[in-house]
C-alpha cells in the first residue's frame, strides 16, 4: 500500500461554520460543522374509527417503505407514536402515501400528500402540530377511519431525528431498528472504595481446623471480588492492616459483602460475614482518615444466622481521587469523583461527524459484502453514537455533537464499527460488532476557534499486518470560554491532589482500571440501543498493556530519537575539538570566553535565544491535528510471528512449541536489556568506590588530586581556569594524539564495582 493512503488529508466540505449562506446572510443554525441534510419527516400519533382491532401504517415514497409497530393496544383507535425521516436527496417520487393495513396484503385505507405542498419547519420553530386526516378505501371512499400525523420538511436539527426511522435504515425495522438509531450515552460516575483491614476478633472456629489457621478476607462489591493477603499471625485474632480497593458506581445501591475465610487445603470455608451498604459509607474529599469501627460478623448454621466474631474496618469512599478508566495517556478527563472539587469548564469542543469513504466490506449479506457503519465518540462521561447507515462503504452522517472542556491535555476518541447485530434482527445479544478504525485527537494541539476539517485514515493493525479500513471526514473546534482559566491549568496538577497525598500503587491502579472498564461494560450494555462489551473495551483501549515486541521497539526508538539531540550535540562539539572547521571552532572559543567573562548575561541570553526561536518557529507550526503513524508505531514493518504473538491472548492459547520458541526469545531481549542495567550499575559503583578505599590506591590517587585541585583553584582565578581547561580540550589536532583514551578515562574504567560480586 502506498505511504500517502495513511496520510492525514485537508477537506473542504460544504459546512456552515464561518461562512456566508448564498445571499450574504450568516447561517445561524448550531449544526455548522456538518453539512446541511433535508429530511421529509412524518410523525405518526394514532388513527380512529377503524374495521380492525390489530393494524400498522406503512409509509411509503417511491421504492422507499417504513412501518410501524402493530398497534400498542389492539383496539379501533391504535396508537403508534412514531417518525420516519426520508432523505430529500434520495426522494424517487412526488407523493408520500400512508396505509393502514390489517396485514401485508389487507388495506383499511389511505391518504396521500402531495412532496411540493409539504411545510418546511426549521427549529427553534416549536414542532407541527398534527393534525386529523382521512382515510380513503382501495375504492377512494371515505368510510370514516382517520389517522393523526404530522409532515414537514426539517434537517438533522430536527429534536425528532435521533428517534426517527431513517431511509439509510430501509432495511431495518420492527424491534430492530432501535440498534441502528443515534444516541448520546452518560456513563455513571465511579469512585474508588477504600477498606482498611485493620484485625479481627472473638472469630468461632471451625471443626477440625483450630490450629495455626490461615484466615484471609474476600470482598464483594456487585461481581467484583477482590481477596486480601493471609493473615501472618495464625491466630484466631488475625491481624492484617491492609486497604483493599474497589470500584463503586453511584447511586451506590450495592452493598459491600465481607467474608472471612479459613483456608483448609484447597477448600476456603467461610468464618462468617458481615455487609456494609454503600449508601451509608463516609466520603471524604481530604487524606484525614475516617475513623475505624467494629462490624459483628454472621454465620449462619442450620438456616439460623449466629455470631461468628467481629471484624475492625476503616470503610470509606475515596472522592478525591479520578477513577482511571482509560489509560492515562489519551484520558479525556482528569476530574476528581466528588463533584464539590470540580472547576469551571475552560471551553466547549464541538464534533461533526461528516462522513466516511472507501470502507472495506466487513460481513456478507444475500452473497455480497456489505458494511453497517455507524460512529462512537468518547469524551468525558458523554458517549455519542451516531446512527447506523445501511448497506453502504460511503456512509454520510452530518451529525454534530457538543462536550464541556475542564482541562485543555485531554483526548476525545472516535471509533468506527460496523453493526453486526443487524444480521440477526431482535438479537442484540449476538456476535461483536467489527472494528474499522479508531482515531484520537488531544485539544491541546489544537487551536481555539479554529475549524479543523480533514480527512483521518482508519487504520486497523491485524495478525496479517496493518490496514487502511477507509477514511472518516471531521470537522472539529475547540472554543475556548476564558484564557486566562485555560492558561492556569497547565500551571496546575494533572490529576487531583488526593493522587499525590496518597498515591496508589500501580498495581492498584491496573487492578482498579479493570474494574472500572467492567462496570462500564456492564453500564452501557444495559441502554438501549446498548453499547457492547467489544465496542466499549476498544474505545478504553483496554488491553493496551500487553506485550508486544513492535510496541517496545517502537517506544525503544522514541527514546532514540530524543537522546539523538545529544549525540548531534557532542558530535559537534567533537568536530570543534579536532578543528574539523576553523571558523567554527574559534567561534565557539569567542562563545566560551563569554560565557566565562560576562555570566550574569549567559541566562538572559538563552532566554531571549529560546523567545526569538519560539516566535521564528511560529509559522513553521503544524497545521493539521497529529494522526495515526504506522511509521512511527513500527506497524509497516512487523513481522507476522510478532504480530500474532501480539494478538494471542492472555494467558497464551498457543501451542507449547510456539510459546517456548517466544520465551527464549524474550529470554534474549531480556538479557540484552539485563545487560544494559548491569552496565549502568557499573558505572554508578565505580563513582561511589571513588573514595571507599575498596582500592587503595586509587582513592589515594584521587584523594591527593583533589588535594592538588583545591590549592589550584585557591591561587587561580576560576575564571582563568576555565578558560585554560577549555582551550586544552579545544586544542589544535597537532597538539594531542587521536583514539587513545584520556587519562580521567583511564581511571575511572579500573575503579572496581560490585559486579566482581554477582553470581
Amino acid at each position: 500500500m502506498a505511504e500517502n493512503d495513511f496520510s492525514l488529508k485537508e477537506t473542504c466540505p460544504n459546512i456552515g461554520g464561518g461562512r456566508s449562506a448564498p445571499g450574504g446572510e450568516m447561517q445561524t443554525s448550531s449544526f455548522d460543522l456538518v453539512e446541511r441534510m433535508t429530511f421529509l419527516y412524518i410523525r405518526i400519533v394514532k388513527a380512529r374509527a377503524l374495521p380492525s382491532n390489530d393494524s400498522f401504517i406503512e409509509v411509503t415514497i417511491g421504492s422507499y417503505r417504513g412501518r410501524t409497530k402493530n398497534s400498542i393496544n389492539p383496539n379501533p383507535n391504535p396508537e403508534f407514536h412514531e417518525v420516519f425521516a426520508f432523505n430529500k436527496d434520495r426522494l424517487q417520487g412526488n407523493v408520500l402515501d400512508v396505509a393502514v393495513k390489517a396485514n401485508e396484503q389487507e388495506l383499511i385505507g389511505k391518504c396521500k400528500f402531495e412532496v411540493a405542498e409539504i411545510p418546511t419547519r426549521v427549529p427553534p420553530d416549536s414542532p407541527l402540530a398534527p393534525q386529523w386526516y382521512r382515510l380513503e378505501d382501495i375504492n377512494g371512499n371515505r368510510f370514516g377511519g382517520e389517522v393523526m400525523l404530522s409532515v414537514w420538511m426539517g434537517t438533522q436539527a430536527d429534536e425528532v431525528f435521533s428517534e426517527a426511522w431513517h431511509s439509510d435504515c430501509v432495511t431495518v425495522n420492527g424491534d430492530n431498528a432501535v440498534i441502528a438509531r443515534s444516541k448520546v450515552y452518560l456513563s455513571p460516575r465511579l469512585w474508588y472504595l477504600r477498606l482498611n483491614v485493620i484485625e479481627a476478633q472473638d472469630l468461632v472456629p471451625l471443626q477440625g481446623n483450630r490450629t495455626n489457621p490461615e484466615i484471609l478476607v474476600k470482598g464483594f462489591v456487585g461481581n467484583i471480588v477482590v481477596r486480601s493477603r493471609v493473615s501472618q499471625t495464625r491466630t484466631f485474632s488475625p491481624v492484617w492492616n491492609e486497604d483493599m480497593m474497589f470500584v463503586a458506581v453511584e447511586p451506590f445501591e450495592d452493598s459491600l459483602i465481607l467474608s472471612l475465610e479459613c483456608k483448609s487445603g484447597q477448600r476456603e470455608e467461610c468464618l462468617g460475614k458481615c455487609e456494609i451498604k454503600l449508601s451509608q459509607v463516609e466520603r471524604r474529599v481530604l487524606p484525614e482518615p475516617v475513623p475505624a469501627m467494629w462490624y459483628n460478623l454472621e454465620r449462619v448454621v442450620d438456616s439460623v444466622p449466629g455470631f461468628a466474631g467481629r471484624i475492625h474496618l476503616r470503610v470509606s469512599l475515596e472522592g478525591g481521587y479520578h477513577v482511571l478508566d482509560e489509560s492515562i495517556q489519551y484520558s479525556s478527563d482528569y476530574r476528581a469523583s466528588a463533584k464539590i472539587l470540580w472547576t469551571p469548564a475552560i471551553g466547549v469542543l464541538e464534533l461533526g461527524v461528516i462522513s466516511a469513504s472507501g470502507l472495506m466490506p466487513m460481513k456478507s449479506r444475500d452473497g455480497r459484502g456489505t458494511t453497517d457503519a455507524y460512529c462512537v465518540a468518547k469524551y468525558g462521561q458523554k458517549w455519542v453514537r451516531t446512527r447506523t447507515i445501511v448497506d453502504t462503504f460511503s456512509p454520510k452522517w452530518n451529525e454534530q455533537y457538543t462536550w464541556e472542556v475542564y482541562d485543555p491535555y485531554t483526548v476525545i476518541t472516535i471509533g468506527v464499527f460496523d453493526n453486526m447485530h443487524l444480521l440477526v434482527p431482535g438479537n442484540t445479544n449476538g456476535p461483536r460488532d467489527s472494528r474499522i478504525g479508531k482515531i484520537r485527537i488531544r485539544l491541546s494541539t489544537l487551536e481555539t476557534e479554529r475549524i479543523y476539517t480533514h480527512s483521518y485514515p482508519l487504520i486497523v493493525l491485524k495478525p496479517d499486518g496493518v490496514k487502511k479500513m477507509g477514511e472518516i471526514q471531521l470537522a472539529v473546534r475547540f472554543s475556548c470560554t476564558s484564557t486566562i482559566d485555560m492558561l492556569q491549568k497547565y500551571s496546575e496538577p494533572l490529576l487531583p491532589m488526593m493522587h499525590y497525598l496518597t498515591p496508589l500503587s500501580i498495581y492498584q491502579l491496573d487492578s482498579l482500571r479493570h474494574q472500572a472498564t467492567h462496570i462500564l461494560c456492564m453500564n452501557l450494555g444495559r441502554t438501549e440501543p446498548p453499547l457492547g462489551r467489544d465496542v466499549v473495551e476498544y474505545m478504553l483501549d483496554f488491553g493496551s498493556n500487553i506485550w508486544s515486541i513492535r510496541r517496545g521497539r517502537a517506544n525503544f526508538e522514541r527514546l532514540v530519537a530524543f537522546f539523538t539531540a545529544f549525540l548531534d550535540a557532542w558530535v559537534w562539539f567533537d568536530s570543534v575539538c579536532k578543528w574539523k572547521s576553523p571558523v567554527t571552532t574559534i567561534l565557539a572559543h569567542f562563545i566560551f570566553l563569554f560565557i566565562v567573562f560576562l555570566p550574569k548575561y549567559c541566562v538572559t541570553s538563552l532566554l531571549l535565544y529560546c523567545f526569538v526561536i519560539g516566535f521564528y518557529r511560529y509559522r513553521l507550526r503544524p497545521r493539521h491535528p497529529p494522526h495515526m503513524d504506522i511509521k512511527l508505531s513500527k506497524a509497516d514493518s512487523a513481522l507476522p510471528d510478532e504480530l500474532d504473538e501480539e494478538f494471542d491472548g492472555f494467558p497464551s492459547g498457543k501451542p507449547a512449541d510456539l510459546v517456548k520458541k517466544r520465551y527464549d526469545r524474550l529470554r534474549g531481549i531480556a538479557g540484552r536489556m539485563m545487560m544494559v542495567l548491569g552496565d549502568l550499575a557499573t558505572q554508578g559503583e565505580r563513582v561511589k568506590n571513588l573514595l571507599s578505599w575498596r582500592d587503595p590506591r586509587a582513592t589515594f590517587l584521587f584523594s591527593m588530586f583533589c588535594l592538588f585541585a583545591c590549592g589550584v583553584i585557591f591561587l587561580i582565578s576560576m575564571k582563568l581556569l576555565m578558560t585554560l581547561l577549555a582551550f586544552y580540550v579545544m586544542r589544535h589536532p597537532r597538539l594531542r594524539v587521536f583514539d587513545i583514551p584520556s587519562v580521567p578515562q583511564n581511571f575511572f574504567r579500573r575503579l572496581p564495582s560490585r559486579a566482581d560480586s554477582m553470581l
